[in-house]
């Protein structure tokens, strides 16, 4: 492996765009050797300016290029599993932006072909787990001092939606990021799910069930609900609180800049995700870097992009039933250790 990690990006657009400027900008130890994306217009816009570039409209072709060692996939889910697959077979390190895979079934493949490499080439970009804020809520949580977790309420609110956006995407979309979220802050699984409908906000597009209310059940006795409203109109808002047996402890409270003018002040709220996790961005790339220089790959697991894609299937069985949900998991190889990766 050469003095910088050569990184393939596979998508171009506002994920993939943002991760070739982090890559060439922001983190230290690697560079864009490649990019691939259906439409090359895009993606040499994504790259101008960059040099030592090849720029592909096949994944395979971009996989295969000079110098490649590493690979960000950044496309829209249901071209993943091919992707993946494609990377398993190179032996290339690979972080994957969620969903790993959209369908539990594909997702299951993936695990299973890792599995029989016997050793782990795949992250998925669950990137709260790097925020500072939720890295502090773990330690808390972990370390014991307010007792066992008795509940986690969460907050996930967006301006808008995008266009081709379902009801059933508030859940495998918006929600996925919860389900990791609270796998990994509890230690715990989920093991079934119900979803409430208020009725849908006059800012939701028509026939949008927006916003929702998901309740999970953990099997060690905790309750996480999920408020999940995607046209709120007023911004970006995460936050997530542990309710345990002696205090709680909150994240996600906004404490963006203070603009005091004439007639009031205003605390400024973040309008998209890549302003609120910038930092969480940052730092998930910058140690998924550094661990594929040594020759390792930590963080979320091919497991946990696969039980994710399993509870969020649950969940929007549930949304269009109105009934309450069991989730079942498959066997977890060795490969993957214990809950939550």
């Amino acid at each position: 492996m050469g003095d910088l990690l050569g990184v393939a990006v596979l998508g171009a657009g506002h994920m993939g765009a943002d991760h070739i400027r982090r890559l060439d900008r922001v983190v230290s130890g690697a560079r864009v050797a490649a990019v691939a994306d259906p439409d090359a217009v895009r993606a040499e816009e994504a790259v101008a300016g960059i040099e030592g570039v090849s720029v592909h409209t096949e994944t395979e072709a971009a996989l295969d290029a000079p110098g490649v060692e590493a690979v960000l996939i950044a496309s829209p889910g249901p071209a993943h599993e091919e992707a993946l697959r494609a990377a398993l077979a190179r032996g290339l390190p690979v972080l994957c932006e969620k969903p790993m895979v959209p369908d539990a079934a594909g997702a299951l493949r993936v695990v299973e072909a890792e599995a029989r490499l016997g050793r782990r080439l795949t992250q998925v970009g669950f990137m709260r787990r790097h925020d500072p804020e939720y890295r502090r809520l773990k330690a808390l949580l972990d370390g014991g001092r307010l007792g066992r977790p008795l509940m986690l309420h969460c907050v996930h609110r967006n301006v808008s939606s995008p266009p081709d956006f379902t009801s059933a995407m508030l859940i495998d979309s918006s929600v996925s990021h919860e389900i990791d979220a609270a796998r990994w802050l509890l230690g715990q699984e989920l093991t079934a799910v119900t979803v409430l409908r208020p009725g849908p906000s006059p800012g939701a597009p028509q026939g949008l069930l927006d916003p929702q209310f998901v309740l999970f059940e953990t099997d060690g006795g905790a309750l996480v609900d999920v408020e999940v409203f995607v046209n709120c109109g007023f911004g970006y808002q995460v936050r997530c609180e542990a309710v345990c047996e002696a205090g709680s402890a909150r994240v996600g409270d906004d404490d963006g800049m203070l603009v005091t003018a004439r007639g009031g002040a205003a605390v400024e709220v973040p309008q998209d995700y890549l302003v609120r996790f910038e930092a969480a961005y940052d730092r998930e790339v910058q140690t998924w870097v550094d661990d594929a220089r040594r020759g390792r790959v930590t963080g979320p697991t091919a497991w946990d992009g696969y039980v994710a894609a399993v509870v969020a299937e649950a969940g929007v069985r549930a949304l269009e039933s109105g009934e309450r949900v069991g989730i079942t998991l498959a066997p977890r190889p060795d490969l993957y250790g214990g809950n939550g990766g």
